[in-house]
């Protein structure tokens, strides 16, 4: 069972940065437009998380599985209309039907995860391979894509999630059980229909600040606005309800809350500055996209190593400790890292993401440890969907704030190049990629000067950018000292109030039997 949630979340992962260096193929066969290929690149991320918490809540109304197979099969689809795609619309709608996909998949494989190991100590096993398949997919997903680019064509990409697709619908029909929680009461459609608006207005106008628009304006700050309002209709409606979609009081307890906002932090300390990164090895170091996914595999293998070894780690150190020695760990690699000059330095780039890796996947693990076992278990959908919602806001938002960070620190070392024309300049202090661009247009010498200036002030942004995501990382720190010190407290805690335990009484209010009783 376990092996088919983990393969299942792989490929819902991998779909979110294979597409990354496929995008140069896509532009020169189909010759989409600007804005067509930001939807083309965007509209997966964004439908996928505006839609967690409408159908991580529905599997605990009609059964985890159920949703599950149905994201199976959609999944498997749209990967083939995708891969044949004959033009930028019919991949833009393929892309939204992903996402769709994607967003029935996830919380689905972490609530059925929260069933079939009741066992705190066994699940947090379960949690740490869980979490290391999707660091692997996430990172993964360039150097695969590079792969199948380089030898095959781009829709390739798609192609391989429709066998795996299919044989997960077959083996998951078969082997998983069924659960879901109390049904109490109708399904709150309208709920879930704002809380899936708000946040595709948050994450849209994130999106857009992140790719450079204007953060007051009609395209950024109106969609957060209304975003923000809808979530905050949608919290007073939840509190009014006699069956919510989710009990808003589960973030009255402290190690849910915390463990959300901990997840929201780590990933907007380090998401947005994933991308910086893959952007200094590319353009300042000039590696191809499959040699940069190379360099980036230490961070793999140690977010691996945390996961594996994540149980013990939270067994001897505690989720508080444990989250906030990841979150320290991090920083000190983010600060390491601004040892990075415009020279390659392979050892420092491989020591910095080892730690990185390491300590990033041990905070995320024990916060999702902490917030899965505070939530009882007939609500594992709706906290499995909160869980998701946060890695993605946090990732959302992490490119937007980072990303800004960077570009301030970046353009002020191109407003006076010698010999190059002010125009020029004004061009080049977009990105180091246009100012790339714009060299390649000049003269010899305005050529070379504008090119050192601009990859100089490239490397010194990004370690401003650097500290800035360490300070974030530190701040992430002190929160998580709000967790328990041990992973038995909540359950301690629990049962000192007269109610059942969060690791126990799987299936509770479910007309299957206990998914642990018939998985063993």
């Amino acid at each position: 069972m376990l092996i088919v949630l983990c393969v299942s979340l792989l490929f819902v992962a991998l779909d979110t940065t294979i597409l990354y260096v496929a995008v140069p193929s896509v532009t020169e066969d189909l010759r989409p437009g600007p804005v067509e290929l930001l939807w083309i690149v965007d509209v997966y991320p964004l439908i996928a998380a505006s839609l967690l918490i409408l159908f991580g809540t529905l599997g605990d109304r009609v059964g985890r599985r159920r949703v599950l197979l149905l994201g199976y099969g959609l999944f498997g689809l749209a990967s083939a209309a995708a891969a044949l795609a004959p033009n930028p619309q019919i991949l833009m709608v393929a892309r939204a039907l992903l996402g769709i996909g994607g967003a029935m998949i996830m919380p689905a494989t972490l609530s059925i995860l929260r069933q079939v190991f009741p066992d705190r100590r066994e699940r947090a096993v379960a949690i740490g391979v869980w979490s290391a398949v999707a660091a692997v997919g996430a990172a993964v997903g360039p150097v695969l894509g590079g792969f199948l680019v380089e030898n095959f064509w781009w829709g390739s990409v798609f192609l391989i999630n429709i066998p795996m697709m299919a044989a997960m619908l077959l083996i998951g029909r078969w082997l998983l059980p069924e659960s879901r929680g109390e049904r109490n009461g109708p399904w709150d459609v309208i709920g879930a229909i704002v809380a899936a608006l708000g946040v595709l207005g948050i994450v849209l106008g994130v999106k857009r600040i992140g790719s450079g628009a204007a953060v007051v304006g009609p395209t950024t700050l109106l969609p957060i606005v209304l975003g923000v309002l809808l979530l905050i209709l949608f919290v007073r409606r939840q509190h009014r309800l006699k069956a919510p979609l989710i009990d808003m009081r589960l973030f009255a307890r402290p190690a849910f809350g915390t463990s959300v906002g901990c997840i929201v932090l780590a990933m907007l300390a380090l998401v947005g500055l994933q991308l910086i990164a893959v952007q200094y090895l590319q353009l300042v170091l000039g590696l191809s996209p499959l040699e940069t996914g190379l360099r980036m595999l230490p961070l793999v293998f140690a977010a691996m190593a945390a996961g594996l070894t994540g149980s013990k780690m939270l067994q001897a150190l505690g989720p508080r400790a444990m989250v906030s020695l990841g979150f320290v760990l991090t920083a000190v690699a983010v600060l390491c890292l601004t040892a990075m000059s415009s020279q390659d330095r392979p050892w420092l780039l491989s020591l910095g993401f080892v730690l990185l890796g390491f300590g990033f996947q041990s905070t995320l693990f024990g916060a999702y440890e902490s917030m899965l076992s505070e939530a009882p278990a007939e609500q594992s959908g709706g906290a499995a969907a909160i869980g998701e919602t946060s890695y993605q806001l946090g990732a959302g938002i992490g490119v937007a704030l980072l990303g800004s960070v960077m570009n301030a620190a970046y353009a002020p070392g191109l407003n006076h190049v010698d010999g190059v024309p002010a125009r020029a300049s004004a061009s080049a202090a977009h990105s180091l990629g246009e100012a790339y661009k714009v060299a390649a247009g000049l003269g010899g010498a305005a050529r070379a000067a504008l090119r050192e200036a601009a990859r100089d002030s490239f490397v010194r942004g990004l370690h401003v950018t650097l500290v800035a995501s360490a300070v974030l990382l530190l701040v992430g720190a002190g929160i998580a000292l709000r967790l328990p010190r041990r992973a038995a407290d909540s359950t301690e805690r629990a049962e000192a109030d007269g109610e059942p335990a969060p690791g126990e009484g799987a299936g509770r209010g479910s007309s299957e039997p206990a998914p642990a009783s018939s998985g063993r």
